[in-house]
């Protein structure tokens, strides 16, 4: 019987591996999330409340369970807020990778293997055409930053790891404490707001179910090195924000074109991303939806 620790369980990525892994029977899951367990569904699993950025705590935690595969979903996701915020955003992006690391090394030699999430903001997005895993990262934002060292935290250690990078994961989930794209162009434009939408940025959407399960592919295959997890298709956020209206039948003209400059974010993005996915299928039968397919999907969970 395998053990997966799920870390930031509470989160969208986190609850959806829970769910997936609930499943099965072949699986012994540790949902791990700082504070109080959301998830709707309490039972099948154990639940640790776990800040990853106090080491004790992850030893704790670690030594109490010792699971074989840890997914690591937590981390400080809010691209501005990391602007303003940085001591925090490198206390668990960093230091929680770190902490790991370090607990890893000391007990439990490199049997455990480590996946953790990252994100196509590693890169700066000049490339104009879909990244692969072995483009050189150049990070814009504190954020990325954050995440391109986390990966470095990874790749200098003796850790079994793998690191899985996405773009723009959207979903739905219990008790949701952020909302994600799609969801919110959905509840603007069904309320008749108008809404501000770049058309010079250029996105994968992801299904979170998706990259859950890219998630357990590569915790079950024992995968190591990275990995491009997203949607196939890339768009730009205007176009995406388009299809959601078109899909829900919902006005257009509410949706105003505007460009990056004029928005007054904290945080620089990069332009054009978007992944090939060629090794994810290839090395774990990684198949995404399409966004179509990801919009009926999360339309029948709505219901």
């Amino acid at each position: 019987m395998k053990k997966i620790l799920i870390t930031g369980s509470n989160g969208l990525l986190g609850q959806k591996i829970v769910y997936a892994l609930l499943k099965r029977k072949d699986v012994e899951i540790i949902a791990t999330s700082s504070g109080e367990n959301r998830l709707m569904e309490k039972s099948g699993y154990k639940y640790e409340s776990l800040d990853i950025s106090k080491k004790e705590e992850v030893e704790a935690v670690l030594k109490k369970h010792k699971p074989d595969v840890v997914i690591n979903t937590a981390a400080m996701t809010n691209v501005d807020a990391c602007e303003s915020r940085k001591e925090e955003c490198f206390a668990i992006n960093v230091k929680g990778v770190q902490n790991f690391v370090d607990v890893i090394e000391g007990n439990f030699k490199t049997d455990l293997h480590f996946i953790h999430l990252s994100t196509d903001f590693v890169f700066d997005g000049e490339k104009g055409a879909a990244y692969v895993e072995t483009d050189e990262p150049n990070p814009l934002s504190y954020y990325a930053y954050s995440k391109h060292e986390s990966e470095k935290v990874l790749q200098q250690s003796e850790v079994k790891w793998a690191i899985a990078r996405t773009i723009i994961v959207y979903g739905i989930v219990d008790n949701m404490s952020r909302s994600n794209i799609v969801l919110w162009a959905k509840d603007a434009l069904s309320k008749g707001q108008k809404i501000n939408v770049v058309d010079d940025q250029f996105r994968a959407p992801t299904l979170a179910e998706d990259l859950a399960d890219g998630c357990i592919l590569i915790a079950d295959k024992g995968a190591t090195g990275i990995y491009h997890l997203s949607g196939p298709e890339t768009y730009s956020v205007l176009d995406l924000v388009y299809k959601v209206a078109d899909f829900w039948k919902l006005d257009k003209s509410l949706i105003t074109p505007s460009k990056s400059n004029t928005l007054n974010q904290a945080a620089k993005r990069p332009p054009r991303t978007g992944f090939v996915i060629d090794k994810a299928r290839k090395d774990l039968g990684y198949n995404p939806h399409s966004f179509e397919e990801g919009l009926k999907i999360l339309n029948a969970q709505l219901k």
